[in-house]
């Protein structure tokens, strides 16, 4: 980052929703409310995976990675925002603002990756189930989550080294309830012609190698159900992917729409609501689409629950 810029401004404001104090506490409450649900799901369904040794397999290790993956994306983000509800003082600091950035876009890209593999080990799974023990052996599905962090770390480090280089004399007010990169861009007095080209091509790029993963793979993985002549195989590869398919079009989606458009375009309240969609509202979803549709986790569950209870 660059020393001047420290001058410059060293704090900003995020305006957040609404100035309604009843508003902000009923908001504040709901906000609550699923962070707690989010962290639950997701962290019981990573010791669930842990416990269980039914579930010691790639599929399962790629789902307590998601889940572990939306338990941290949320708390980037919603803590921050619950404080800011009921604070006076709605400020973060230039550094503040610069690593909760780096983390969001970390998580963000991360979990679009790890979505595109554990589709391609879905297809490895049902196209050639024989051989899916050897296509997904340890050593390929570490490298796989491997990769995927380090393209979030990599694609992160990049948008917030553009981003904080750029001057901000002119504003300090983010009008938004977190540091996401085009509010920012928004309110920065330099030339951010650059930034916008950035936002636009290494996200589209992205998400159209993330979105064709899943697609090849599911191509495949269809190809293999109108092999399978039994209804009960079928359903039961149907109720598999059915559940990830739900979750990669809902947060692919969101994402799409968010940032792959040119910058004349950005209605900065409109999308502040499509960013807690995917930064709160999905790591919540998550735990339900993965789990509710999945007999195995069920399964371990109940028997958790047993355990508990006796």
């Amino acid at each position: 980052f660059q020393v001047k810029n420290l001058t410059e401004v060293t704090m900003f404001t995020l305006l957040g929703f609404t100035d309604n104090f009843e508003l902000q506490v009923f908001l504040f409450l709901l906000f609550l409310a699923i962070y707690v649900f989010t962290l639950v799901g997701n962290l019981g369904l990573v010791l669930l995976v842990m416990a269980d040794a039914r579930l010691h397999t790639p599929m399962y290790y790629f789902l307590s990675v998601l889940s572990f993956l939306d338990a941290c994306y949320s708390s980037v983000v919603t803590p921050k925002i619950l404080i800011n509800f009921l604070a006076e003082n709605k400020t973060v600091s230039f550094l503040g603002c610069a690593t909760q950035m780096l983390l969001i876009v970390t998580f963000g890209t991360t979990e679009c990756f790890l979505l595109a593999a554990m589709a391609y080990d879905r297809y490895a799974a049902i196209y050639n189930p024989l051989l899916y023990s050897v296509n997904m052996s340890p050593r390929v599905y570490v490298s796989l989550i491997s990769a995927s962090y380090v393209g979030g770390i990599s694609h992160a480090t990049l948008h917030t080294v553009a981003t904080f280089s750029l001057s901000f004399r002119a504003s300090n007010e983010i009008r938004h309830v977190f540091c996401d990169i085009p509010p920012l861009l928004a309110i920065s007095c330099s030339d951010t012609h650059i930034n916008q080209l950035l936002l636009f091509y290494f996200v589209g790029s992205i998400e159209i190698f993330t979105i064709l993963i899943v697609l090849i793979s599911y191509g495949f993985i269809f190809m293999a159900i109108l092999k399978v002549h039994s209804a009960e195989g079928r359903r039961k590869v149907f109720s598999t992917c059915g559940s990830h398919l739900t979750g990669v079009s809902i947060y692919h989606g969101t994402i799409l729409f968010m940032y792959s458009r040119p910058s004349s375009s950005y209605a900065l309240d409109h999308d502040m609501i499509v960013s807690v969609f995917y930064t709160i509202v999905i790591p919540m979803l998550n735990p339900i689409i993965y789990s509710l549709r999945n007999k195995d986790v069920k399964e371990a569950m109940k028997k958790c629950f047993r355990e508990i209870g006796s």
